[in-house]
């Protein structure tokens, strides 16, 4: 329980940001016990302050409208495995909260959560509103003040408190802050008045332009699995992902190409988004399985068009155009096919090297990577290393994962801790 102030008021908590991070922290600090809003603690005020005009609007959009809220992924080392920066520092967190407690805390609230077969979380209404609608009534209910258009245009530490001066000319005092502003711009540079390092901002979670004669025509066509590889140098780690992939009228898109664009944020956005790509079409073959079985096919229909007759797991449409590629025209036979053919048919198949010449864009998702330099932060209470009193939760921190509710699971959690933290932090200590 947080102690009173020595004037008898309670302890002051302003929350910049309501998106996720920013709600889910708010509630955190006013519900301490982490029990229904009912149970809020008199010892807290908590205002959130949100610069747009309308609250949790990722929340609302996320999912195609659905809000993919988590990942059925329910054991902490698993988990981190998922987020491309940020795994490391999330390991303990998720500890203390991860997946299975945000099924219970919505559960707890009314809001059940069900798994697809991908290992995504809905809510069973198929609707953002619904979790929306949870976390605007629960912070309601315990208490928060809930502001919109309050953009805040500085942040400033003055001995043990912080003075907020809103664009309206409004000046609040808050004994302790949460920064969740998400990936606005404003909230690094909050973060660096009050001493932190920022990590600089690229994009993540993005689709691949490619303008290639292999891949015209073929858009809406997807593959699974595929093994996408850029073509790194010198002592980079090697940068690849297996999965599906669909073709597009740009270029690739799907889960393996969002996940590679991901783990390759930094190393793509230094080359400025060109690089070759290496695609393997056939990943659990090797070169001699794949020789040994079209060689058994050569055999078994020599007098068949090698065009019209495709013997391995891809789609027929594209098989057309990788042969052709490699010189098959559409009257060749397998009887035709020379040794020195099947190689460069086989080298095709497994490692096709194809330019990459920009990024696209991914509508359901809007992750970047870069924020708050994660070293300078508590991960145990989520409190900055360089201000204290000022915590963070939320994209606003060096952290994303990839797309399947990672990025909002690591917003419930770090929301989370902060709030509990905050609540729980002495006024001497």
């Amino acid at each position: 329980m947080v102690e009173l102030r020595s004037e008898g008021r309670p302890l002051h908590v302003v929350v910049i940001g309501g998106g996720a991070a920013g709600f889910f922290g708010a509630i955190s600090a006013a519900c301490p016990s982490d029990k229904t809003a009912a149970d809020s603690s008199p010892s807290v005020r908590v205002t959130l302050l949100e610069a747009g005009r309308q609250f949790l609007s990722k929340v609302l959009i996320s999912g195609g409208g659905r809000c993919n809220v988590t990942h059925a992924c329910f054991e902490p080392s698993l988990l981190v495995q998922h987020y491309p920066r940020g795994g490391k520092a999330l390991r303990g967190a998720f500890s203390r909260f991860q997946a299975r407690h945000t099924v219970e805390w919505f559960r707890d609230r009314g809001v059940a959560l069900k798994t697809e077969a991908d290992g995504r979380m809905f809510p069973v209404t198929d609707d953002a509103h619904t979790i929306a609608t949870c976390l605007l009534d629960q912070a309601q209910a315990a208490g928060v003040t809930l502001r919109l258009g309050a953009a805040v245009k500085s942040v400033v530490k003055q001995g043990d408190r912080f003075s907020l001066e809103l664009r309206s000319g409004e000046v609040l005092s808050a004994d302790r802050l949460l920064l969740a502003s998400g990936s606005n711009p404003n909230g690094y540079q909050f973060a660096q008045a009050l001493g932190h390092t920022v990590e600089p901002m690229v994009p993540s979670l993005f689709t691949f332009q490619i303008s290639d004669d292999r891949l015209r025509d073929l858009a809406g066509v997807s593959v699974d699995p595929v093994r996408l590889r850029l073509q790194t140098e010198g002592s980079t780690p090697k940068l690849e992902q297996t999965g599906a992939v669909l073709i597009t009228h740009w270029g690739l898109s799907g889960p393996a190409a969002l996940k590679l664009s991901a783990w390759g944020a930094r190393f793509l956005y230094d080359r400025h988004y060109r690089c070759p790509m290496v695609i393997n079409w056939l990943p659990s073959h090797n070169l001699e399985t794949l020789r040994q079985e079209l060689m058994a096919v050569r055999n078994q229909i020599p007098r068949k068009a090698i065009a019209a007759n495709c013997p391995v797991m891809i789609p027929r449409r594209l098989w057309e155009k990788l042969v052709a590629y490699v010189g098959v025209t559409p009257e060749m036979r397998w009887s035709d096919l020379s040794n020195k053919m099947m190689a460069a048919m086989i080298q095709e198949l497994t490692q096709g090297s194809y330019a990459i010449a920009g990024k696209g864009a991914f509508k359901e998702e809007f992750v970047t990577c870069g924020g708050v330099a994660l070293k300078e932060v508590n991960f145990k209470t989520m409190e900055s290393r360089c201000c204290p009193g000022l915590y963070f939760a939320g994209e606003v921190l060096d952290i994303d994962g990839v797309t399947g509710g990672f990025n909002f699971q690591s917003a419930w959690t770090t929301g989370w801790i902060a709030g509990q933290s905050i609540s729980q932090v002495p006024e001497n200590s």
